[in-house]
């Protein structure tokens, strides 16, 4: 049962779900309006930044699930200025989201959620491409920032 769990939107939603608990249970924290709508625009450029990634993957004809390994190294788009631009996204919602909400706890779940993304999924993700792609993977790594 773990394994099917065990995708990132899964723990984007979990470290939502802590943000807009404590947005409806605990007073706004961060309820300056310029921050809200910020974080308001950073949710939209996460849809906006996760939809191009995955027309990304859907245009290579190659698997957008985590845990598999993909037919295709995808390098261009929104690639060239991330390795990760779907996992920059699920940032960006999660930060959006809390300004907007006037939540703190998803400014400081961000950082945790990265470093979860990282580990979890980013690393084997990289050691496959390593493994199908070789030279090509090393060279995008050493062009490409993992996260930007």
């Amino acid at each position: 049962m773990k394994r099917t769990l065990d995708y990132p939107p899964v723990w984007l939603l979990g470290a939502l779900a802590v943000v807009w608990l404590e947005a409806r249970f605990v007073p706004d924290l961060i309820a300056f309006v310029p921050l809200q709508w910020a974080g308001e625009a950073l949710f939209w450029l996460g849809l906006a930044l996760a939809a191009g990634a995955a027309l990304s993957f859907l245009i290579a004809r190659s698997t957008i699930i985590p845990h598999q390994t993909p037919s295709a190294l995808i390098t261009g788009g929104l690639y060239r200025m991330s390795r990760n631009p779907i996992y920059l996204a699920d940032v960006l919602i999660l930060i959006g989201l809390s300004l907007k909400w006037g939540a703190v706890s998803g400014l400081v779940l961000a950082p945790v959620f990265a470093a979860v993304i990282t580990a979890r999924f980013i690393r084997p993700e990289e050691a496959r491409l390593r493994a199908r792609f070789g030279a090509e993977a090393e060279a995008f790594f050493a062009r490409t920032r993992r996260w930007l």
